[in-house]
This record gives C-alpha cells, sequence and structure tokens, in this order.
C-alpha cells in the first residue's frame, strides 16, 4: 500500500538520517506501517508502534512479507508492561505524532527509547502566528498542489486520527532548543518542520557534558 501526502513526502528526509551501522529501529505512530516499511530495507530490525489497533492491524497486514520488521500497540508514553523497551533503539521516527500530545512529555518519551548515540528525527506540524508564518505557507500550496498531481492526489489511511497542532513554528522551535540541545531544526515547505537530535553517548543526557555544553539548535531554513 503506497500513497502520497504532506508526511509521506518528508520520509526520504526520515531515511536519510538513518545512521551508517543502525541495527534497530523505531517507528512512533506508525500507522499502516509504511515509513517501517521502508526503514526495514535498510535496518536489521524495527518495530513500529502506535496506540491505534485498527492502524496496527493494518501495518502487520501490509507487512507480512517481512522478517525484520514488527508492530505492536502501544502508547510510547506509557508503555507499561514494556513492549518497546527502554534505550533500546538506534533510530527512532516520530512523523507527525508529537502535535497530539504534550510537546515536552513527548520528546522526553522519545528520547527514553533511544540508545545512547542514537539518532531521533521528529517530523511535526505547528501553527500560524505571525504574518511571515502565513507567507511561508501560502508558499506552499503551489508546490502541495503540484506534487499531489504527480502522485496522483493527496490521500491518508482510512481511520488515521487528525489534530490541528496547538504550538506556534516559534515555540516549537525553543521548546526543541530546550529539551535537545544541538538538534538540527529546520521549517519545510509543505507545512512541517524536521527535528533531527542525536544523544549523547553518556547514558544520562542530563549530566552529559556532551549535552550540559550544546545550547543551542541548528540554524533553521524553509
Amino acid at each position: 500500500m503506497n500513497y502520497w501526502n504532506h508526511n509521506v513526502h518528508y520520509h526520504p528526509l526520515v531515511l536519510d538520517a538513518v545512521p551508517p551501522g543502525c541495527r534497530s529501529a523505531l517507528d512512533i505512530g506508525c500507522g499502516e506501517g509504511l515509513l517501517a516499511r521502508e526503514l526495514a530495507v535498510r535496518v536489521p530490525s524495527v518495530t513500529g508502534v502506535d496506540v491505534s489497533g485498527g492502524m496496527i492491524r493494518l501495518a502487520r497486514e501490509h507487512g507480512s512479507h517481512l522478517r525484520n520488521a514488527a508492530f505492536v500497540e502501544a502508547d510510547f508514553l506509557d508503555d507499561a508492561h514494556g513492549l518497546l523497551g527502554e534505550g533500546k533503539y538506534d533510530f527512532v521516527s516520530a512523523v507527525a505524532v508529537v502535535h497530539h500530545v504534550e510537546f515536552s512529555s513527548g520528546v522526553k518519551g522519545i528520547v527514553r527509547l533511544l540508545a545512547p548515540g542514537g539518532r531521533l528525527v521528529i517530523i511535526g506540524l505547528a501553527r500560524e502566528r505571525t504574518p511571515l508564518d502565513w507567507i511561508i505557507s501560502g508558499a506552499g500550496v503551489p508546490a502541495a498542489r503540484l506534487n499531489a498531481r504527480r502522485h496522483g492526489g493527496k490521500t491518508d489511511p482510512d481511520g488515521m486520527p487528525v489534530r490541528m497542532p496547538a504550538m506556534t513554528w516559534g515555540q516549537v522551535r525553543r521548546e526543541a532548543k530546550r529539551l535537545l540541545p544541538g538538534c538540527r531544526f529546520r521549517r519545510h515547505l509543505l507545512w512541517r518542520y524536521s527535528l533531527v537530535w542525536d544523544k549523547p553517548q553518556a547514558a544520562d543526557v542530563r549530566t552529559s557534558p556532551r549535552y550540559r555544553s550544546q545550547s543551542q539548535c541548528g540554524p533553521g531554513s524553509v
């Protein structure tokens, strides 16, 4: 099952960020499993997690041919049964997920699952607030229409939850800088931003000298 929408458009960015030698990857909010299946081509062990049982059933159906991909119905913020495993993954992705939860809790939850030295990639949404925000958003309309025509239209899997973002672009960037020192933040044309962050090798990121010394995100761009 392949399709195109504004989230799928940024799957190549996620895939390109997979670090060399990555052995295990987790896709949070995997939906029907498209990104997890793409990751499974590059990574020996992939887990997709979603809180929706319906989405996980679809993911298992579409990924039944893959021996290196598993799909788990769980809440990544409240993994009471230990289905995911703390500090287990070399790579964690979360596409259009973080705006469904409180931002700080969501980011900390992702970091908890990431192994020391691992990499996380967040593709997220934010809310327009300033005139510049609206100008940039308007500039994305022609590109979105062109891409939709090229791929046969914008589609979403049935049952995919939708929620509008509460945080503005500026708020997201400031919180990202606070929570993920040294992260690379970029605002993209089709109403998404990306956050890429490498977890320090030290097991406790709060006391790691690298974590304390890195005080700013990289420059953003559109």
